[in-house]
């Protein structure tokens, strides 16, 4: 028979070993030293291992609480796991399963959670790559949250479903919409997983009942850059939202990799910003390699936010990055202050940017393999195998000359899109003591540094 000292004494090795108590309970000994207490038994010609509860030094030796109060799994004195023990041989007297009914109590308790209870689980243990999971948790906290937490599970008809995504469509917000139809789709999956019976309202809607998007190919022109960033002088807005722009294609990067972009990030002494695996959509983390222009941008942020971790946080907070939607009003903002002149000038959005780079540099004549890891594209298939290469000197130089490129069409309105020097890679001089690929001769008003707006330089 066990006692409690003997408990306490007892460690870890190389195997799970058991040591027997009585009437056929025992303490599993795990590899970790957690100790558990279990009971073997038949039941109806099967044999079964019911896990009465894990042992707690700290809770003495003798009984500390009634049977009423106790359950299986929970974690125990050695006189407890006794007390539990003889509930499950009075259940084995009637013909029960013991074990069978600790699984039938806990997905009752399962049942009894709301689907705000739900998602918390889903969004803590669920199997999701971090960018992902921090989408997702925007999106539900934003459109579900308040309307869906509070309801029991079977309270979420696809009718009710629907009818919210109707609402969320209604402020303009289509991809949210869909979004949220398919977090809500996940959300149900992943409570059926865990033994809840439960019809998934998600399932009898289609996406495409909620809302359809046509593939977009939209590129800005130079001149199209010129018109947007003269225009967006004229935009009611922080003036470092608008450099927040420029950052963004000067950059190359996603609106999420900006948005959550913190100052440890920054190496202002190699002029580098490194964002971490944990925000990438590919899961590995991207070293950018900032242009002149860029870090001058930095400054200025540095200069506003100092007491941020963020580059550029909230208006409101600035310990809370900017939201989700700001950046995107901005560049609508900058679209309307064209057409109101009476141009023509086709919306778009802020991963247009990123677009908009990789055209114009793939038409200068710059490597794919370079434009592709200035945006952190995933190769794939055998080009992936073989092409391991960073190519960090050839993407530095070729960002400065981006950022050269884009000051100059910006402060001209030429059409004129420069073309690199070279023939082939190999050409193009890496010494770090020597320029980088040369522009060519007739590219017109390039410049090495950009002319920030007042109210930024005066605080530089």
């Amino acid at each position: 028979m066990l006692t409690d000292k003997q408990l306490k004494t007892l460690t870890g090795g190389e195997k799970v070993y058991k040591v027997a108590d009585q009437q056929g309970l025992y303490a599993a000994v795990l590899r970790s030293g957690t100790i558990s207490f279990r009971y073997d038994y038949r039941v109806n010609g099967r044999r079964e291992t019911l896990v009465i509860g894990q042992y707690d030094a700290n809770l003495g030796a003798k009984c500390q609480r009634e049977l009423s109060e106790l359950d299986y799994g929970m974690t125990l004195s050695l006189a407890e796991a006794r007390l539990l023990l003889t509930r499950a041989r009075k259940s084995l007297e009637r013909g029960e399963s013991p074990s069978r009914t600790k699984v039938e109590k806990r997905i009752e308790a399962n049942e009894a959670l709301t689907f705000g209870k739900w998602a918390e689980k889903y969004f803590s243990e669920a199997e999701l790559a971090e960018s992902t999971r921090a989408m997702r948790k925007y999106v539900y906290d934003r459109n579900l949250a308040t309307e869906f937490g509070r309801l029991k599970l079977e309270e979420i008809t696809s009718a009710r479903l629907m009818a919210r995504c109707e609402k969320i469509k209604e402020r303009g917000a289509e991809a949210p919409a869909v979004q949220s139809r398919d977090i809500v789709l996940q959300i149900y999956r992943f409570i059926q997983a865990r033994g809840v019976k439960v019809e998934n309202p998600a399932e009898a809607i289609r996406p495409s009942a909620i809302a359809t998007f046509k593939a977009r190919d939209r590129a800005l022109s130079p001149v199209e850059i010129h018109k947007f960033f003269r225009a967006l002088e004229e935009v009611a807005s922080a003036a470092t939202l608008r450099l927040a722009v420029k950052f963004m294609l000067l950059t190359m990067v996603r609106k999420g990799e900006f948005i959550q972009a913190r100052w440890d990030e920054i190496n202002f002494e190699t002029a580098t910003w490194t964002i971490p695996k944990e925000r990438m959509k590919a899961g590995r983390s991207h070293t950018v390699y900032l242009s002149y222009q860029a870090v001058d941008i930095l400054v200025a942020f540095k200069a506003c936010y100092s007491a941020s971790p963020y580059l550029h946080p909230g208006r409101y907070e600035s310990d809370f990055p900017l939201s989700n939607g700001t950046l995107n009003r901005l560049l609508v903002g900058g679209v309307e202050v064209i057409r109101k002149r009476g141009e023509d000038f086709e919306p778009f959005t802020v991963h247009d940017l990123r677009r908009t780079a990789s055209t114009l540099l793939h038409e200068a004549g710059y490597s794919s393999d370079w434009i592709e890891k200035c945006l952190a594209h995933e190769q794939k298939g055998v080009r992936a195998i073989y092409n391991r290469a960073e190519y960090a000197q050839q993407r530095r130089r070729m960002l400065q000359d981006w950022a050269d490129m884009v000051d100059s069409w910006i402060s001209t309105g030429s059409s004129h899109v420069p073309q690199v020097n070279v023939s082939d890679a190999s050409a193009i001089k890496l010494n770090s003591a020597e320029p980088g690929p040369q522009i060519a001769s007739d590219s017109p008003g390039v410049r090495r540094r950009p002319q920030l707006p007042e109210q930024v330089s005066a605080l530089m």
